[in-house]
């Protein structure tokens, strides 16, 4: 099998060794069903119950039952923003999120548009930051929920929910926290974040694809998503994904126990490739917020080429990394998110996004370090724009962090 140098963390994650192996016995001889009274059955319970435990650990819940399992991050977004706004229609149809979420809530959000509800998107700064105030000056007396992600997917920046829950909570609305891309990678708590739902994904942090989880503060009105059985306390049909659930355990168990030296170790990574390409690649930028980012996550703009072409050129070397425009899915418009940071759209179509993980080396990112100024300038050799720039003809659209 061709060795990758796997930069694309916040897309997915490999299983850890240790929680394929947690996951082993209930693909063999633990196959029971977790509502099935006899032996097999109650073994598949308390695997689920277990690994319940682990999450409520990471996430700080005091009483696991607050959790509960589904069938992953986007699943559990869906359920916080559908089963509050519906279980709230009496006092009003209104939704606050911000410019810059993750498509599983703008998609919902606008979902619920069609359905008559009104969704106000609240804009960010240069950087992908809400203000808090502007959350506030958001709300009115029909807000039914805010919903606000703890960290960018594209970006790295990490929101100020602290302070948002404070204004929610002053204002009687309950806050939906998309923490898809912080459990697991930095200390994400309950108690600290003091929101009423909060959505996990899985594959985020070295858990298995297809399995999530919402933790639900009691009290909180909502719908149920999924009708059926009375799986998961009545709150969620269908028959558990005990193997799921228990790589998910497990994973949140090894979570807790590294995610110190993890940081260090990304941390000293993620800075070693972004100082060294802007460096070496002129006309070149990061996005996102200098301090208040994901320690793991690198979205740069290389201007007169496109993030399609730097995908494929850095594949060709065995190199996986993602796009910040929405290109590489078939579509034509830039990223929405660098788009509401004020982006243009040359540099919009030139963004890139490195998110490292434990696994990765010094060696890859040297590597990356030397192969990434090749791509760029093979792709530029091929850019009529880049060779006016070169002419005079044309002036960079970069500000502020250019390396010319």
């Amino acid at each position: 099998m061709k060795k990758y140098i796997y930069l694309d963390h916040n897309a997915t994650t490999p299983p850890r060794p240790e929680v394929v192996e947690a996951m082993l016995p209930h693909l063999r001889g633990h196959y029971g069903n977790a509502s099935s009274l006899y032996q097999l059955g109650q073994e598949a319970r308390k695997a689920i119950d277990i690994a319940r435990e682990q999450l409520a650990k990471l996430i700080g819940v005091r009483n696991p039952d607050e959790i509960v399992f589904t069938g992953g991050g986007s699943e559990s977004i869906n359920w916080a923003i559908k089963g509050v706004a519906f279980a709230n229609r009496t006092k009003g149809q209104h939704i606050v999120t911000t410019a810059v979420e993750h498509s599983a809530v703008m998609k919902t959000c606008q979902y619920l548009e069609s359905m008559g509800w009104h969704v106000t998107y609240v804009g960010v700064d240069g950087h992908g930051g809400v203000n808090p105030s502007h959350i506030r000056e958001a709300i009115t007396k029909e807000t039914a929920l805010v919903s606000v992600m703890h960290a960018n997917n594209e970006i790295g920046t990490i929101e100020p929910v602290e302070e948002i829950a404070k204004v929610c909570h002053e204002k009687g609305v309950p806050l939906h926290v998309d923490a898809v891309q912080t459990v697991g990678k930095i200390p994400v708590s309950i108690g600290a974040l003091d929101c009423d739902l909060l959505s996990i994904g899985a594959h985020k942090f070295y858990g298995p694809k297809g399995v999530g989880a919402l933790s639900i503060r009691p009290g909180t009105k909502m719908h149920a998503l999924i009708h059926g059985g009375s799986h998961e306390r009545n709150r969620r049909a269908g028959t558990e994904n005990v193997v799921g659930i228990v790589g998910m355990g497990m994973a949140a168990e090894l979570a807790l126990r590294d995610m110190k030296h993890d940081e260090k170790h990304v941390r000293r990574l993620r800075d070693k490739l972004e100082n060294g390409i802007l460096q070496q690649v002129e006309c070149s930028r990061m996005n996102g917020d200098p301090e208040r980012r994901l320690f793991n996550t690198s979205n740069l703009s290389i201007e007169t080429v496109e993030g399609e072409g730097l995908i494929i050129g850095l594949d060709m070397q065995g190199i996986c990394v993602s796009s910040g425009s929405a290109c590489s899915s078939g579509q034509t418009d830039p990223s929405h998110v660098l788009k509401a940071i004020g982006l243009p759209i040359e540099l919009s179509k030139g963004s890139v996004r490195f998110s490292l993980g434990w696994e990765n080396t010094e060696e890859e990112i040297e590597k990356v370090i030397e192969v990434f100024p090749k791509v760029v300038e093979r792709l530029r050799g091929l850019s009529p724009l880049w060779g006016d720039y070169k002419k005079g003809l044309r002036k960079s659209v970069i500000v502020g962090q250019a390396v010319v």
